[in-house]
């Protein structure tokens, strides 16, 4: 997907109205994985996330409580940026729907439109989410405590009468199923991208981008006044007869703004088009039909790929809610499974391109399995080895064609790379375990300790085994714990130190060498060295003891 030079990619905003949730921040652990990962290649990578501060379910929270908007929103935004912190996430910007250069950026798009002929004055009368806008009668669904929306059926639904601007979706059916058909890795996976196709070809209708009023005026003020004239007063101040931006075209336009527009032209002539935007399921109509609508709109480029991933789901597939109290607090989750424990687990036992349901012990499982038993314990006894057998001297790996492990890696890396740049993170990693899985069981058949037994006994080609067995493994811990630093990056200085080798790269990818060079078989091979003492990198956990005995963040 990258270029060479540049890559740009962003997750969806967040609202900005609880304390987050780990479901919340899922996508943002994925994408902070495909940032490490291009910033270790060398590419030049720009990383956006952050926070969507305008809908009116946050001022009217905000009223209710008795304070501003904007003192409701900063107390949200704190929490999710503590909660990232607690997971690596490292983001080039952390963009809010509130910064002055988005509220400029946002007014620009719809001047452009207004000049293009897109917005016009209407009036809508129907349902109004919101946390999501106007909803079509085939978009809400009627229960017995009501009509709700399906995606937040907690929140209360509002019918509305409105005077709107809105926005010429219909004008650009025909547009968008041809971009769909030139460009078929557009939305990803397939079966995602066959559903918004879909709903094209059902025919499009005209959005709202305004609202009349909201609670104390939150919003960006809509920069056009109804006779199509500034909605600048002459005091410096907007008119706020002419309403404010719908907060989901409002929403959207981060992605242009953490890119440089309007302010920097230079800037956003490199890094736009988006290379990719990873987005959650229920929001794929507005990025993959309304938003490339809106970038033609103003003259600009519709994102180059859109990758659509799924929900976690609680037991009994339920969606998991800060309402219905079967959330995993992200914070708990990093204290019971450590910062780059909580990252692998949750990319691992949860596919990036479909729901799952999950639980507080099966990420339990996946830890003790894969990280305290297949890999920690991989690198565990080959550096105990190594001390107790070699004096602590670190044995260069055997030549790929004459290690079983050297043979088979080349092939690793290249399935591990195409999972993880077409965005299949979970079978990445299920690439590299696979690879670790084959380094345990040459343990089992070489058996080291019988090799060393052999060698003292006088048995040279016994001890020329050993080295040649003991390198091939501390060459798979070393390739395994650099290929899965974007996953994990505090757990990779940790091995490398522990195998004698310099780790070269930042605390966010950034400075090291190119990493397909460093991933290839025997790349340092070269450098003499020693291991360290061997130090126990993932404990293993008690399933009861983890779970906290169904206190907070266990579902």
């Amino acid at each position: 997907m990258s270029d060479g030079s540049r890559y740009y990619l962003t997750t969806a905003i967040a609202y900005a109205n609880n304390k987050p949730g780990l479901h919340t921040l899922y996508e943002v652990v994925g994408a902070d994985v495909i940032a490490r990962w291009h910033r270790m290649k060398g590419d030049d990578t720009r990383f956006l996330t952050g926070t969507d501060e305008h809908s009116i379910n946050i001022a009217q929270s905000a009223v209710d409580e008795g304070r501003s908007a904007r003192e409701f929103v900063d107390e949200k935004v704190a929490y999710f940026r503590t909660a990232e912190d607690a997971l690596a996430i490292a983001p080039d910007r952390f963009i809010r729907t509130t910064d002055p250069d988005h509220i400029r950026a946002a007014q620009e798009m719809v001047r452009r439109a207004h000049a293009n002929g897109d917005i016009y004055l209407g009036t809508y009368e129907g349902w109004y989410c919101p946390n999501e806008g106007f909803r079509n009668p085939t978009d809400v669904q009627e229960t017995a405590r009501g009509t709700i929306c399906p995606n937040h059926p907690e929140v209360p639904l509002q019918w509305l009468t409105e005077r709107n601007w809105f926005f010429r979706l219909s004008a650009y059916q025909e547009r968008l199923e041809r971009h769909f058909a030139e460009h078929p890795d557009f939305v990803q996976p397939d079966y995602r991208r066959n559903e918004m196709l879909g709903f094209i070809r059902g025919g499009l209708e005209d959005f709202s981008i305004s609202r009349e009023r909201t609670p104390g005026g939150w919003g960006i003020p809509f920069p056009i006044s109804e006779d199509g004239a500034s909605a600048l007063l002459e005091d410096g101040t907007w008119d706020p007869e002419a309403g404010v931006i719908y907060v989901w075209y409002d929403a959207l336009i981060n992605y242009i703004t953490g890119a440089g527009f309007p302010d920097d032209p230079e800037a956003f002539a490199r890094w736009w088009p988006a290379d990719l935007h990873v987005i959650g399921k229920d929001i794929a109509r507005f990025h993959t039909i309304f938003w490339p609508a809106m970038l033609w709109s103003a003259g600009l480029d519709a994102p180059r790929h859109v990758w659509v991933h799924g929900w976690l789901l609680a037991a009994g597939g339920e969606r998991m809610s800060k309402s219905r109290g079967n959330f995993l607090d992200p914070n708990d989750f990093v204290t019971a499974f450590g910062q780059d424990g909580a990252r692998y687990v949750v990319l691992r036992e949860v596919p990036f391109d479909r729901d799952a349901e999950v639980s507080w012990d099966s990420f339990v499982r996946r830890y003790n399995a894969d990280l305290a038993n297949d890999f920690g314990n991989l690198l565990n006894r080959t550096v105990s080895m190594t001390n107790r057998y070699l004096g602590g001297e670190r044995p260069a790996p055997r030549a790929g064609g004459d290690s079983p492990l050297g043979e088979g890696w080349s092939d690793t890396l290249r399935l591990y790379q195409d999972r993880l740049e077409g965005c299949l993170l979970h079978d990445a990693l299920a690439e590299l375990w696979e690879f670790v899985g084959g380094a345990n069981k040459v343990v089992d058949a070489e058996q080291p300790w019988a090799l060393a037994k052999a060698w003292k006994a006088g048995d040279e080609a016994a001890g020329e085994r050993l080295r040649g067995v003991l390198g091939d493994l501390l060459e798979a811990c070393r390739l395994v714990g650099l290929a899965v630093a974007p996953y994990m990056p505090s757990v990779t200085p940790r091995v490398h130190a522990q195998l004698g080798f310099a780790y070269g790269y930042g605390s966010d990818g950034n400075g090291g060498p190119a990493i397909l060079e460093d991933l290839a078989w025997g790349a340092r091979a070269a450098e003499p060295g020693r291991v360290s003492a061997p130090e126990p990198l993932f404990p293993r956990l008690d399933v009861e003891e983890s779970g906290k005995d169904d206190g907070p963040g266990k579902p």
